[in-house]
């Protein structure tokens, strides 16, 4: 029951806070983490941490703000989408193309965090954590390219990027970086059924469209390829 909790984002029993940033990271990811930070203030960039660990009820926040035209659902070109000319089966996909299922989120492990280089910007500088900051040209690139390297040449202590390429599910996000060692616990014992247990459960807009198309949305958006899995990340 414990691990579905942490699953599910349920618990926070397995996470340490970071003894600089406001935000918990899984036990077994933090000294990882904060030996990456090292390595990359060693080149000039400051790593820092826009989001790390989030529980199933702000997921869900996210989620219901979104679905109910609170917040706004992008296209890959970056427009606001008109819900109201959508099916509810096309909401939630659309909605899950930049946001996890709550109770999916791979955040919810303390595993998974997105990072920025505070080196690159300055106070008054409002992280987006869009495709731009971290194109060629844009405040993260060179953040970018420095996470790349390490991941190929086996530095980055573990870390990688589950959502480096779009497979037609998750948008492609480069800030967001994972640790293996710890992750791949979670990715092996994820378990279906209790999400959906935890989802029918819950107070979710768009329920019944997201229990119908379970299957499905775990398939593209929170299952990743083997090969992903078996890529370097030192």
């Amino acid at each position: 029951m414990n691990r579905n909790m942490e699953l599910s984002g349920q618990s926070c029993e397995h996470l340490l806070w970071h003894p600089e940033e406001a935000h918990q990271l899984h036990r077994d990811a933090l000294s990882d983490y904060c030996q990456l930070q090292a390595a990359a203030l060693t080149d000039g960039i400051e790593l820092r941490i826009a989001s790390a660990f989030r529980d199933f009820d702000r997921q869900l926040a996210i989620w219901n703000a979104k679905a109910t035209g609170l917040r706004p659902v992008f296209s890959d070109g970056g427009q606001a989408l008109n819900l109201a000319s959508l099916s509810d089966k096309e909401k939630v996909y659309a909605i899950l193309r930049w946001s996890a299922l709550p109770g999916a989120s791979r955040h919810h492990w303390g595993t998974d965090i997105d990072v920025y280089d505070a080196a690159a910007i300055g106070e008054e500088y409002t992280v987006q954590l869009t495709q731009d900051e971290y194109d060629q040209g844009g405040a993260f690139y060179p953040l970018h390219e420095w996470l790349l390297n390490a991941m190929d040449t086996g530095r980055s202590r573990g870390f990688f990027q589950p959502y480096a390429q779009d497979r037609g599910g998750v948008a492609p996000e480069p800030w967001h970086i994972s640790h293996r060692p710890s992750a791949g616990h979670y990715e092996q014992h994820f378990c279906r059924d209790w999400l959906e247990s935890v989802i029918v459960g819950s107070h979710i807009e768009l329920k019944a469209e997201i229990v119908d198309n379970l299957d499905d949305i775990l398939r593209r958006f929170v299952d990743l390829p083997k090969e992903s899995l078996s890529e370097k990340g030192g």
